[in-house]
């Protein structure tokens, strides 16, 4: 699990001066593999203890632990070299080998589980995924309701239970629309499954589950034009169609597991 993905999990446990000593990590994180609890709490201004209950905060023994997950990290690359298709094809089987390892498990659940689906995608692209979304699930007769603008939102509210699964696609997990009702799912405790860019943000760290996704960017321009890198958003499409297989092999394996528990349960009513 990369370092974001445990700072999203244990986001309500963090104060302000646990933000200061992460972003502090995050803007410098070359460093930070290599730095002391010392420095560290030297730059960030405050006390070694302070560093060792953050760390704590996030699982760890103490601030070696934490230095120890992120130098096994490996960098995110976000320029490649002009062999722009080999570095995409590179790039697209990494970003498959991580998603296939993750365990869908408690998304799947919720789907499963849920009354009703809605789905909230911030952006265009966003848009998509859902739509992608809506079309893999309704192979098994999964309804996902898109719900667009806040007016939609504040009507759906009223009549949302804790049966019910909300499900937001955003790039960021910073949008004001999508964080403010996010909050208002969780005091209702409404279930949220996030799908965003693996970074730490406000919309993971208010979900239930998490799902992330990695976009990289493709420089397909020479230096002098002076235009903003490709980025390649494929990932979230990778992600969507993995969960739906997954989902399905979650389902296969829990009918598996009911039918070994009532043969279980019958013969041991037999022998009684």
């Amino acid at each position: 699990m990369r370092l974001e993905e445990i700072i999203n999990k244990y986001r309500q446990n963090l104060n302000d001066t646990d933000m200061v000593i992460w972003k502090y990590i995050l803007n410098h994180r070359a460093a930070a593999r290599h730095i002391s609890i010392h420095e560290l709490a030297r730059d960030c201004a405050v006390s070694s203890t302070t560093i060792v209950r953050f760390a704590q905060k996030l699982g760890f023994d103490g601030f070696g632990e934490l230095k120890a997950v992120l130098k096994m990290e490996t960098p995110v690359l976000t320029d490649y070299s002009k062999d722009v298709l080999n570095d995409m094809g590179e790039f697209y089987d990494t970003t498959w080998r991580k998603l296939i390892t993750r365990n869908y498990d408690d998304a799947s659940r919720l789907v499963h589980e849920s009354n009703r689906i809605f789905a909230f995608a911030s952006g265009l692209v966003q848009e998509n995924v859902v739509q992608e979304l809506k079309r893999l699930f309704f192979y098994d007769g999964v309804l996902i309701y898109n719900v667009q603008g806040r007016m939609e939102m504040e009507s759906i509210l009223r009549t949302l239970t804790p049966d019910d699964l909300f499900i937001f696609v955003s790039l960021s997990g910073e949008t004001a629309n999508a964080v403010e009702f996010a909050r208002e799912l969780q005091l209702r405790d409404v279930p949220v499954i996030s799908i965003t860019q693996l970074h730490d943000n406000t919309l993971a760290s208010l979900s239930t589950a998490n799902l992330y996704v990695s976009p990289a960017q493709f420089q397909l321009y020479s230096a002098d034009e002076e235009r903003t890198p490709y980025k390649s958003m494929m990932p979230y499409f990778m992600l969507v169609e993995l969960w739906y297989v997954k989902y399905r092999l979650y389902l296969q394996q829990e009918k598996e597991a009911a039918a070994q528990a009532a043969g279980q349960a019958e013969a041991a009513s037999t022998k009684g």
